[in-house]
């Protein structure tokens, strides 16, 4: 009987809520918790009885508390019982556009569409896969007016999402609310979701450069070998990745005594040649006796259990494996440490966190039971089953090796890639779209997944170019190249046995195509950086779907081969006969204006650029990595609009560490006049403390028709 109490509070229903289970149709409870921000329950006693977890959703009311009723809401949401478990239902006008989901195959437009948020070992997904490796139980809504609202279903459990008539969700177990955010503009609603659940923290300046993996590199000569080649072919990269094959028996935090001998050296010969390095940490440990993380995890009670209180036994890479119960700060505090430890000895400078769904071999679902046991912190819930607890999972380890990078000090930002993840997770992690095929199919899918991941919270993500699983032509690689050198998260990746995929492992007509892309994005690195920094801030994605220039112009809400990069570059997919429109936002010469980045003519086997119209996107010089020059010679391409201004940023700041958040930085204000013939570019004002390294060179390139025009570039620094 001791257990009966455990088991009420793991489903979340203590005896009151019965009452509950008689509901047919309800209209919800409404309380104001921010502007434009009402969190619905079924009624007053679902709010009182509710498990609540602050730390997943520090944004609900705290039981007890005095409730704001938000009676005069538009969006009501309909709550009943069906089959023994929750529905909540919200119409939507007709002609309303759904999108976000999270991380979803498919289109952009989500309507029509039902997903399941649980999180999946999805290998070679495809376009109905109804999950993946990360859950957001989100879901935003465009109203034909281009107002917008959306709605989070406040549960850490599975959710089916369900967008053929209107927004449904459905889930089994505790009483969870909804909370709906209504505002004039998308952008509104996304900037207040972020405020919500988090933000990303700025990532250090080379982890948005170009990045190489394969599984895997081995041994470290191999490493260098590519190391080598990227620099002697004069193909920018700044990151080197390390997969499972460095390790003695894929065992976590070992290193292979043949092939990896000695990771420091390793990681100082890449850094003599401008690479980071970037390893990875899987969560399953395996069950030896001796090997240290299994020992320590053993005596400081670190495992996910079963009921009965015997660790969870499980098999992955390395053989059969226990696996951290990352909802325990303890635990959490265990991990760090390692990861720290790890970092120190290996010289890592991120983490890739894997086969954290939980991921396991030979198992129902590819994943450890539900019925597996977890003493949970209070914070999250309380102790409970692995039901509740399956879709944080991830998140809370890209947590603790997020906390275990910050550990090494104030001058360097922790970056962490996570497989797995939920809403919220991009306070600690970057996301990639996991093992895509090398398809067409796949490659028309990846700018969709990354758009709604944006809209979803997460504005740091991106696919593995060229494909994870399967061989690929080389013409293909080329467009992979050409759209994921352009999306916030760019990197490279293969599976073992397969075919190469390197910039040159397709000739040299490919490797020359492939450069062009890339050093396309270490041009816009003064660009791509100042967005982040925004994104930072405000939680705006750094890909931004193409509606977002005109949210009430309809005929934009399905383009999906045309797509923003903040709110000043507009990237143009055309190059694919595939991908082809009749109408495009660059077809507007008067609003966008047709940019050259790399000189030559532009190929027509990559994407076109444009900058909008009384816009001003600053560029730098070509580089082999990031940090190889300061920015010392700035190219400002301006588009003047038809009254002859125009005007943008430039973020800049040491690169890494944390000085930014003390005034250690300069954001500038460029201002673009025309005084008859001539076209004055001036720096209006700048912010911040931080100067930038010797002396530095203005050029303008005026974009549009203004022949002959006298351009005058700013002056100083």
């Amino acid at each position: 009987m001791r257990l009966a109490p455990r088991l009420v509070r793991a489903l979340g229903i203590a005896l009151a809520p019965f009452a509950l289970l008689g509901i047919a149709h309800a209209q919800g409870f409404g309380e104001r918790i921010g502007e434009r921000i009402v969190c619905f329950w079924p009624d007053s006693a679902a709010r009182d009885l509710a498990v609540r977890a602050p730390a997943l959703f520090p944004f609900l009311p705290a039981p007890g508390a005095p409730a704001e009723r938000g009676t005069d809401f538009a969006v009501r949401p309909e709550f009943r019982m069906q089959g023994g478990g929750r529905v909540v239902h919200i119409e939507t006008p007709r002609g309303t556009t759904l999108y976000g989901t999270g991380e979803v195959p498919g289109g952009l437009v989500r309507n029509g569409r039902l997903s399941v948020c649980w999180n999946t070992d999805a290998y070679g997904y495809d376009a109905n896969s109804p999950s993946l490796y990360q859950s957001h139980p989100w879901v935003l809504a465009v109203r034909p007016d281009g107002s917008s609202f959306g709605v989070i279903a406040a549960t850490p459990g599975r959710v089916t999402i369900d967008l053929t008539h209107g927004i449904e969700f459905r889930a089994q177990g505790p009483v969870f609310p909804v909370v709906v955010i209504d505002r004039p503009s998308p952008q509104d609603v996304v900037r207040a979701l972020a405020d919500l659940t988090g933000k990303m923290p700025l990532p250090p300046r080379w982890a948005i450069g170009f990045q190489q993996c394969r599984y895997s590199y081995a041994p470290d000569s191999e490493v260098v070998r590519i190391a080598r080649e990227f620099r002697a072919r004069g193909l920018p990269c700044d990151v080197l990745w390390m997969d499972i094959d460095y390790m003695d028996g894929h065992k976590p935090f070992t290193f292979d005594p043949r092939g990896f001998p000695h990771p420091g050296t390793l990681s100082d010969t890449l850094h003599a040649r401008g690479f980071k390095s970037v390893w990875i940490l899987d969560p399953g440990i395996k069950q030896e006796p001796g090997d240290f993380m299994y020992e320590s995890g053993l005596h400081g009670g670190h495992w996910v259990t079963m009921p009965d209180g015997t660790p969870f036994w499980g098999k992955v890479w390395p053989g059969g494996c226990n696996f951290p119960d990352f909802t325990r700060a303890a635990t959490r505090a265990w991990w760090s440490a390692s990861v720290l430890a790890f970092a120190q000895r290996s010289g890592a400078d991120g983490i890739w966190n894997d086969m954290n769904e939980p991921a396991v071999f030979e198992a129902a679902g590819k994943s450890m039971p539900e019925t597996a046991w977890h003493r949970a912190d209070e914070s999250l819930g309380g102790a409970g089953y692995h039901a509740r607890y399956h879709n944080v999972y991830g998140m809370l380890m890209a947590r603790a090796s997020w906390e275990g990078l910050k550990a090494r000090g104030p001058e360097r930002r922790p970056f962490v890639l996570s497989r797995a993840n939920f809403m919220g997770g991009q306070r600690w992690a970057a996301a990639w779209t996991g093992d895509n095929r090398a398809t067409a199919g796949h490659l028309a899918m990846a700018l969709p997944m990354v758009l709604n991941l944006g809209l979803s919270g997460q504005p740091f993500a991106g696919p593995d170019i060229g494909g994870y699983a399967g061989p690929i032509a080389g013409e293909d690689f080329a467009a992979w190249m050409g759209l994921g050198t352009l999306l916030p998260f760019s990197r490279a990746h293969t599976e073992k046995g397969g075919i190469r995929k390197e910039p040159w492992s397709f000739g040299p007509k490919v490797e020359a195509l492939c450069r062009r892309a890339l050093q396309t994005r270490y041009r816009l690195l003064p660009y791509l950086y100042t967005v982040f920094e925004e994104a930072s801030r405000t939680g705006l994605p750094v890909a931004r779907p193409a509606f977002f220039a005109d949210p009430a112009a309809e005929w934009l809400r399905e383009v999906e081969h045309e797509f923003l990069i903040g709110g000043d570059v507009l990237v143009d997919l055309r190059f694919r006969p595939e991908w082809k429109e009749a109408k495009r936002l660059s077809d507007d010469p008067s609003a966008w204006r047709a940019a050259t980045v790399i000189p030559g003519e532009p190929s027509e086997a990559l994407p076109d650029l444009s900058v909008r119209a009384g816009a001003i996107v600053p560029l730098g010089p070509i580089m082999n990595f990031s940090g190889e020059r300061p920015l010392d010679d700035v190219e400002l391409l301006v588009a003047p609009d038809a009254a002859g201004h125009a005007e943008g940023w430039l973020y800049e700041d040491a690169g890494d560490g944390y000085g930014y958040t003390r005034g250690e930085f300069r954001r500038t204000h460029l201002v673009a006049e025309t005084h008859g013939r001539t076209v004055r570019v001036r720096v209006d004002r700048s912010e911040g403390t931080w100067t930038p390294p010797g002396e530095r060179k203005w050029r303008v390139t005026l974009l549009g028709g203004q022949k002959g025009a006298v351009v005058e570039a700013p002056a100083g620094r």
